[in-house]
């Protein structure tokens, strides 16, 4: 890629080693490397991370203030000059190259935070090749898909009222599932792979969205996970669902059984709402242990001395249909260790 930019007469300016859960220290050398080099352009290529630190260091080039601390700690709003971005993705999941988000890490202070900025801050424009994600090691493949499952099941599971929205979530959740599972088969099939892409982009752009509160809690609780261990974020995820979707499932049962019918092709006849509702929880957690994803947070890391730091540092979404208390939070943690 530099070659290419380099014969089109671009001066390129390389800024590499952005590690998985890109760092606060790694957002502070880009943002110098950028202002030293009068940067007009961050080309992103790479995954989520990659993408999200560019957007990082484009929102925080010309901030006066330490933008950990005013975009990340006190979610303000950007008043600075923002540096354009363009990506090209070698691995799909986040949805980051059609949304303002960008996910920072502090392990000083035990803190993993996304900031969903505003449309000034998506990017230009995003290459979307999926023979260029043909070479990921099954894992990293497998973390991707549950991370687009868990962006639109964020937004799925809050309110009783938004049927359009989750008309169009349901059809993405079940061309997910269908394709995912020819893609663990033959990772080099286009048309899974294609259409795995363009469901990680409509999972995040804000379109399932419209009309809805969202919860996040999944995420929440995913992201301190990753403060401690620097785990995979899509794995984080995947540890933490099962145990959080069957504690809340009770306060938002007939959109759990909704889930369960439509998306899983549960028969609902001769059974309880309950019932119905608890064999699409049984359903997902069968295909997540179909694909190979970690079930149990110490797979990833996680000991026991973590857990109540963990628990801490999980921010409490009020979106969903349960508002989590500390030892709510606790209580998943624990049931995913065990």
């Amino acid at each position: 890629m530099s070659a290419i930019l380099k014969e089109c007469g671009k001066t390129v300016i390389e800024d590499a080693g952005v590690m998985p859960n890109p760092t606060v220290q790694k957002l502070y050398e880009g943002c110098r490397l950028a202002k030293e080099n009068a940067v007009d352009l961050i080309l992103a290529v790479g995954g989520g991370s990659v993408c999200d630190y560019a957007k990082a260091v484009s929102v925080s080039t010309y901030c006066e203030d330490d933008p950990w601390e005013k975009y990340y700690l006190r979610m303000e709003e950007v008043d600075n000059a923002i540096l354009p971005v363009g990506c090209i993705l070698t691995m799909v999941g986040t949805g980051s190259e059609m949304n303002g988000g960008s996910v920072i890490t502090n392990h000083e202070q035990k803190r993993k935070i996304g900031h969903v900025f505003g449309d000034n801050v998506f990017p230009k424009f995003s290459i979307l090749n999926p023979e260029f994600t043909y070479t990921l090691p099954p894992y990293q493949m497998t973390a991707g898909f549950f991370d687009i499952m868990s962006h639109i099941l964020e937004q799925y599971f809050s309110g009783e009222d938004d049927n359009t929205s989750d008309y169009i979530a349901e059809g993405l959740l079940r061309s997910l599932i269908h394709s995912s599972r020819i893609a663990i088969k033959n990772p080099t099939d286009y048309e899974a792979r294609s259409n795995i892409m363009w469901i990680a982009t409509w999972a995040l752009n804000t379109l399932i969205a419209k009309g809805k509160s969202t919860d996040w809690m999944v995420h929440m609780i995913g992201q301190s996970i990753g403060a401690y261990t620097d785990a995979t974020h899509g794995m984080t995820l995947s540890a933490i669902s099962i145990p959080y979707y069957r504690y809340i499932c009770p306060y938002g049962l007939q959109k759990f059984k909704r889930y369960a019918v439509n998306v899983w092709g549960v028969e609902a006849a001769g059974k309880t709402d309950e019932q119905i509702a608890a064999e699409g929880l049984d359903c997902m957690e069968a295909w997540m242990n179909e694909i190979g994803l970690v079930m149990n947070i110490k797979d990833l890391g996680v000991t026991d001395d973590m857990i109540e730091g963990i628990a801490r540092g999980s921010f409490q979404m009020e979106g969903g249909y349960k508002i989590l208390t500390h030892d709510e939070i606790l209580q998943i943690l624990k049931e995913s260790s065990r």
